[in-house]
């Protein structure tokens, strides 16, 4: 075998066989492939081959577009049938909820570029003659879907692979890998040793066993998925004898399983709850072509639903049964991008849908490697979207709890619980007993809301339809009564919302934000880095804050952080908590080897309350001697201060809009300054809020989040950042391509939104906007504003259509509304809240 190689790619699977093409096809051609068995011979070989074009994901969206297009240009390119039926996909819907699902969808698909039909109960029987349409109130259509041959795909990708230069190895096994001082990393086999500048993992079922051996834990764990192959139904022959064309690909997702037409009889697929991880360690060394036991029982009720939606299944004998493992992760999407803490590691792992995923992730991963920057956002499957807390023990529950929801309705406010509560800050207890509605970001525990006392509604009166997958509200507590229920129209916790809004902006409010990724940056060097980095300026004077954006090369945005210098020479860094450790990995991967900057990570060291409101100055000026006057403490600068008995830098900004400080305190004082400022603020209405409340009011404000108008796809200035570059201070990461972008001209521009005649759905992102009958851009984020009595989007269109007073459209679950452009931030325009 070769001893040296470009780039090694482990796992010879769908996925790690196109990422091999996708680098070759990029002009790497010293690259190889090693396979420890035979191509296919993990879970690629027993998949069922379906193309779902369906998801909820702007990332993974835009991935499965490019692998649907993309396997038909292979076989041209390669001569081989990969198998590809483009049968069309049906997915029907019992439900109002579901329905709401796919018109939510089909503003992600047509933002995407993904053409989808609405379909009537009339119309499904045109397409699957054999469906009894009972229950049934509507569905959707993707024409270019279908499904494939996974092992012929793969030998495609292969041929194609070897054509532009690459090798494969097959029946070779990985023993370790280790980094070499240079940098480079040396794959060693039990065929040999080869050196290579880049590995990319693509293992599946042996994600983890290939991670531990750099020390790395891969959140992945498979999860047994079974599916059933009938024998072949006289009147299908039938059909197909007599010229009918194959069946397309149904899913009834309100009954968990997809069916497709299979040599004559069917394929049927359920997703059902218990379904059990497995390969926790791996699969053993000989493991190849493996199959489980098939349990039929855990999946009698989808059988039932089957074969009352199409009899004919019902009809025909099981000729066989297929129990295979599937990788998971916690959320169900891909972990596709680098390793954390690891220089030119890179990971493909955790497919639930590899197959249809396969072309897609081999081309945004090459991209990535080849050229530095992926094209598309891949946030949403960034492997550094999960932290240390995703241990062995947490994956088997939420793995096992994503499978379960493979099909259930994606309410945008869903709040799943398994694995919960992990991290609490030392807060959660008087939240909780002060009404809290607990979500999850990064494992931690954060209030989205808050219910009044003896709030709860009983489950028994919430309307339910008869439908397997028919959850939209947590578990009951012991009085079998929810908080809330999940929708995606204005729902319970609606108004309790906008009376959290009111109180910050008429009174005042305190918030626990202490999940904010938290970095201190020391040493001699500190400060010069961080003006080689990041686009603004740091601040000259120390206790004066800046928002400052490390961008990508290209001129998107990467990550935001707020910058204070709390000491001489040592900087303290705060990004979004659900980014901690993609915000973190990439300062360490750009700091300086010398020993001239340090990087100490402290979040779980420091907790943050938000103190916000117009009496906000009141209830603080009672807990400290530091003077909070305007001119002892203007906006955007800190202090140290005492806060009774405890301590903290106060930081005079916040995401609200309001007169406020954020208090960045030690963990260990939280509950004394928690009670400190609730006792202080009696006197000034003084209540909780929540992550709802400060969205809703960061929306009327116009501020940019990660990743939505802040992306790597839209340059600084398209975000509508200029305030915060600073091209004449010199050089940093981005600055070129951002000078280009201004004087070639802007693709996109960054507008807020006055979306007229609502009523119960508003905007929440990723819905199309239109001039006219035209595609004009897309919602990036949007809410009702309480303080403006309006509802609000966020959005990014084209720059002829963004001057203020262009009147626009925007779809929201089907329907068409009014958009006007207004002026940024309007609520509270010229910051005089804030600076108050």
């Amino acid at each position: 075998m070769k001893s040296s190689a470009r780039a090694v790619v482990i796992g010879g699977g769908v996925v790690g066989v196109s990422t091999l093409y996708h680098l070759a096809k990029k002009g790497w051609d010293d690259v190889i492939l090693i396979e420890r068995k035979e191509l296919t011979s993990g879970s690629t070989w027993h998949a069922a081959g379906l193309l779902p074009l369906f998801n909820m994901s702007y990332s993974v969206g835009q991935i499965h577009k490019y692998s649907v297009r993309f396997y038909q240009e292979l076989a041209e390119e390669t001569g081989m049938d990969t198998g590809f039926r483009k049968v069309t996909n049906v997915r029907l819907a019992r439900t109002q909820d579901r329905l709401d699902e796919y018109e939510y969808y089909m503003g992600v698909a047509e933002t995407i570029g993904i053409h989808v039909d609405r379909m009537s109960v009339e119309e499904i029987k045109e397409k699957w003659p054999y469906v009894n349409t009972d229950g049934l109130i509507g569905a959707i259509c993707h024409p270019e879907d279908g499904y494939i041959q996974p092992a012929d795909l793969t030998q495609a990708l292969a041929k194609g692979a070897r054509d532009r230069g690459a090798t494969i190895y097959r029946n070779t096994s990985v023993t370790g890998i280790e980094q070499l001082g240079d940098g480079r990393w040396r794959v060693i086999t039990d065929q040999g040793e080869v050196t290579c500048e880049h590995v990319i993992s693509c293992s599946g079922n042996f994600a983890r066993r290939t991670g531990a051996m750099i020390g790395l834990d891969v959140p992945v764990i498979p999860v047994e998925h079974q599916y059933i192959v009938t024998e072949a139904h006289p009147e299908i022959q039938k059909f197909r004898a007599e010229g009918g064309a194959e069946l397309c690909v149904l899913r009834e997702s309100d009954s968990s399983w997809y069916m497709r037409e299979e040599a004559g009889g069917l394929l049927l697929g359920p997703y059902e709850k218990g379904a059990p991880c497995c390969y926790v360690d791996g699969p053993s060394d000989d493991s190849e072509y493996e199959l489980f036991q098939e349990d039929l029982e855990r999946l009698m009720p989808h059988i039932d639903t089957a074969i009352v939606r199409v009899p004919y299944f019902g009809e025909a004998g099981i000729k066989k049964v297929y129990n295979g493992a599937i990788a998971y992760t916690p959320d169900g999407s891909p972990i596709i991008g680098p390793a954390p803490g690891k220089e030119n590691f890179w990971l493909n792992e955790g497919h639930s849908f590899g197959v249809t995923a396969a072309g897609g992730a081999g081309w945004q991963l090459a991209e990535w490697i080849v050229d530095g920057e992926p094209t598309i956002d891949m946030m949403g499957v960034d492997p550094r979207r999960f932290g240390p807390y995703a241990t062995e023990g947490y994956l088997r529950e939420k793995n096992e709890e994503a499978y379960a929801n493979v099909f259930t309705v994606h309410y945008p406010d869903e709040e799943r619980g398994a694995a919960r509560p992990l991290k609490r800050s030392p807060c959660y207890d008087r939240m909780k007993d002060l009404g809290a509605v607990f979500g999850s970001v990064y494992g931690w525990e954060r209030p989205n809301w808050f219910a009044p006392e003896g709030y709860g509604i009983d489950v028994n009166s919430i309307e339910k339809p008869d439908v397997l997958t028919n959850h939209n509200h947590p578990t009951p507590d012991e009085d079998n009564k929810v908080k809330e229920i999940w929708s995606f129209r204005r729902s319970n916790y609606f108004e309790h919302v906008g009376k959290e809004v009111q109180n910050v902006h008429e009174n005042v409010g305190l918030l626990d934000m202490s999940a904010f990724a938290k970095m201190e940056v020391s040493g001699p060097g500190a400060r010069d880095w961080l003006e080689s980095i990041l686009a603004n300026s740091i601040p000259k004077k120390m206790g004066r804050i800046a928002l400052c954006h490390l961008l990508t090369e290209a001129g998107g945005v990467r990550s935001e952080f707020t910058v204070y210098e709390w000491a001489p020479g040592r900087f303290y860094l705060v990004s979004a908590g659900a980014f901690e450790a993609h915000d973190h990995d990439y300062l360490r991967k750009l700091a300086p080897t010398d020993g001239s900057v340090r990087l100490n990570a402290i979040t779980e060291r420091l907790g943050v309350l938000v103190l916000a409101g117009p009496r906000a100055r009141d209830v603080l000026q009672k807990l400290t001697r530091t003077s909070l006057d305007n001119a002892d403490f203007p906006w955007l600068s800190g202090k140290a201060i005492s806060v009774g008995t405890a301590s903290a830098h106060a930081l005079r900004v916040n995401f609200v809009g309001e007169l406020g400080w954020e208090l960045h305190h030690p963990i260990e004082q939280q509950n004394a300054i928690f009670d400190l400022i609730m006792e202080a603020g009696a006197e000034f209405g003084i209540k909780p809020f929540g992550i709802r409340a400060m969205t809703a009011m960061a929306i009327e404000k116009s501020y940019r989040l990660i990743p939505r108008e802040l992306s790597i796809e839209y340059n600084a200035y398209e975000s509508g950042l200029d305030r915060f570059i600073k091209p004449n201070k010199g050089d940093f990461m981005g600055r070129e391509a951002v000078v280009r972008a201004c004087e070639d001209g802007l693709s996109w521009n960054f507008v807020t939104l006055d979306v007229q005649d609502v009523t119960d759905a508003d905007a929440r992102g990723s819905e199309a906007i239109y001039q006219n009958g035209s595609l004009v851009g897309r919602a990036t984020h949007g809410g009702y504003g309480w303080r403006l009595g309006k509802s609000i989007a966020l959005a990014m269109v084209r720059p002829e259509f963004s001057s203020e007073g262009t009147e626009l459209e925007i779809k929201i679950l089907g329907k068409m509304h009014k958009a006007v452009v207004i002026g940024e931030s309007p609520f509270d325009p010229d910051n005089e809240a804030l600076r108050a």
